[in-house]
C-alpha cells in the first residue's frame, strides 16, 4: 500500500505513550508501531510493558518498554533520557496514564446523614481520604505536566512535535461519585489549552481526546454485573449514549491519528475531541 506524504513523515518517528499497557493505549501503541514508528512504552508495571513490547516485535514493530511512575519527576526524567538515547528524540507524546484510586468512588450520588456517622458501608464525600484525593489528581493531571515538561523540552530543541492528552466525559460534565477524577480531568482540558498557547512558538501542538465509556479492567466492575448484564450505572450510561453501546478501543484510532498528523491537523491545537457515541449530545430524556 502506498503511503501519502504525511504518513511517510510519521514513519520512523519516536512516539512515547504513557499508560501504554492499558486497554486503550495498548491498541494505540500497536497501531503506531504498525505504521513504522519507534514506540516507547511507559507505565508502572515492567512485566505488562514487556509483554506488549514482545507482541509489537512479533508483528514486526519496534518498541522499548520503560517502567516509570509518571507522578515522579525523577523517574520520568530518567525514562526520557533513556528513550532519547535508545530511540531518538520524542516527536509524538501520548499522555494516556491515569485512572481512579481505591476509595475515591463514593457509594452514593448525594449526601446522606449516615456518612457523618462513620458507617463502614457508606463512603461519601466527608469520608474521602484527602491524601488519596491528592494522589488521584497527581495521577491524572500533575503527571501530564511532568511528562510534557520532560519530553517537550527535547521536542522544542528538535523543532517541534505533538502532545496528545487523554481527557474524559467528566471533563465536560461532573459525573457523580468521582470527585477527584472530575477535578483532574476538568483541569486537564484547561492545561491542554494553556500548553497549546505556550508551546506554539516551539512548534509543538497540544490537543486532547475525550473517550466516552469504553470498557477496560478498571471500569468493568462499575459497568457490568457478575452475570455480564449492565449494572445500574452501566444502564444509566447506555441510556445517555445514543449509540446504545460502549466504545471499542480501535474506535479511538481515527481521532488519534488525525491529531498527531502534522499535515492533516497542522492548524489544530488546543482542542479536546469527544469520541463518545453521542453521550455529550444526549440529555437522557
Amino acid at each position: 500500500m502506498l503511503m501519502n506524504k504525511s504518513q511517510k513523515e510519521l514513519t520512523h518517528r519516536t512516539a512515547v505513550i504513557t499508560g501504554a499497557a492499558g486497554t486503550l493505549c495498548s491498541v494505540i501503541a500497536k497501531d503506531l508501531a504498525g505504521k513504522g514508528m519507534k514506540v516507547a512504552l511507559v507505565g508502572r508495571t515492567q512485566s505488562k510493558l514487556d509483554a506488549l513490547a514482545s507482541e509489537i516485535a512479533a508483528a514486526g514493530g519496534s518498541a522499548l518498554a520503560v517502567a516509570a511512575d509518571v507522578t515522579r519527576t525523577d523517574q520520568v526524567k530518567a525514562a526520557a533520557e533513556r528513550i532519547e538515547a535508545e530511540l531518538g528524540t520524542c516527536r509524538i507524546l501520548v499522555n494516556g496514564a491515569g485512572g481512579k484510586l481505591p476509595g475515591m468512588v463514593t457509594s452514593q450520588t448525594e449526601f446522606i446523614p449516615e456518612e457523618l456517622d462513620n458507617d463502614p458501608e457508606v463512603n461519601g464525600f466527608f469520608n474521602l481520604d484527602m491524601k488519596t484525593f491528592h494522589d488521584e489528581i497527581a495521577l491524572n493531571l500533575t503527571s501530564v505536566a511532568i511528562v510534557s515538561q520532560a519530553f517537550g523540552r527535547s521536542m522544542a530543541r528538535a523543532g517541534g512535535g505533538t502532545i496528545l492528552n487523554f481527557a474524559s466525559m467528566t471533563s465536560y460534565r461532573p459525573l457523580s461519585k468521582v470527585a477527584p477524577y472530575v477535578a483532574s480531568k476538568t483541569g486537564l482540558v484547561a492545561l491542554t489549552q494553556w500548553l497549546s498557547a505556550y508551546l506554539a512558538p516551539a512548534k509543538i501542538r497540544v490537543n486532547a481526546v475525550a473517550p466516552g465509556f469504553f470498557v477496560n479492567e478498571r471500569s468493568r466492575k462499575l459497568l457490568f454485573n457478575e452475570d455480564g448484564s449492565p449494572s445500574e450505572r452501566g444502564a444509566q450510561v447506555l441510556h445517555h449514549t445514543p449509540a446504545n453501546r460502549f466504545g471499542e478501543a480501535r474506535e479511538l484510532l481515527g481521532t488519534v491519528n488525525w491529531l498527531i498528523d502534522d499535515e492533516a491537523s497542522g492548524f489544530v491545537t488546543g482542542i479536546t475531541v469527544p469520541v463518545d457515541g453521542g453521550f455529550l449530545a444526549c440529555p437522557g430524556c
